[in-house]
């Protein structure tokens, strides 16, 4: 099979939700791999995925958890060379995978932003509030030209993580270093 954008999921109890994102996914084209890292899940996560017939999916069972280690674990199973994350459990953001990779011609990292023209956040009033003022502080103490360092949901060439990749360790802060080094790198990087 030949691959040319490897999708990364990371899930951790995800069992209602999985199947949609795999199959929302799988009508993009037919040159995709996805490769799941799933973090003990102890729902039927597990099943749920295994249940679904291709042979386009690659599914890493661990019994850690840690969202920048299970992303790291993703990278290496790639064979992709567009490297494309996205929350496994927002089947809607499947659609925007294709305008991602295009984006990828003439730029290094495409991040899906909150804070852009379009983007838009959904979750609770607590967490928007926290990712605001965790972005602003980035805004100031790292590179205001970025305004979304915690989207976490990003698409990179596979080539390009000689140079910069991304830490393993912790929740939403590996997302916050990667981009600070990409930055810094000379990186061109669009939201």
């Amino acid at each position: 099979m030949t691959v040319d954008t490897t999708i990364i999921l990371c899930t951790y109890n995800e069992e209602s939700i999985i199947k949609e994102t795999i199959l929302n996914i799988l009508k993009l084209n037919k040159e995709l791999e996805i490769v799941i890292v799933d973090d003990n899940s102890t729902d039927k996560t597990i099943e749920v995925i295994e249940e679904i017939d291709t042979q386009k999916i690659t599914l890493i069972k661990r019994k850690n958890r840690g969202l920048g280690s299970a992303c790291m674990v993703g990278l290496l199973y790639s064979k992709g060379q567009n490297i494309c994350w996205i929350d496994s459990n927002l089947p809607d953001l499947a659609e925007k995978i294709p305008s991602m990779i295009n984006k990828l011609n003439d730029k290094n990292i495409v991040i899906m932003s909150r804070y852009v023209e379009g983007g838009g956040d959904l979750r609770s009033y607590q967490r928007i509030l926290s990712s605001k003022i965790i972005n602003y502080i980035c805004r100031i103490f790292l590179d205001g030209s970025i305004k979304d360092y915690t989207s976490g949901i990003f698409a990179i060439k596979k080539n390009f993580l000689i140079d910069i990749t991304p830490i393993c360790y912790g929740h939403g802060e590996y997302f916050i270093e990667f981009l600070y080094k990409a930055k810094k790198t000379g990186f061109k990087i669009v939201e």
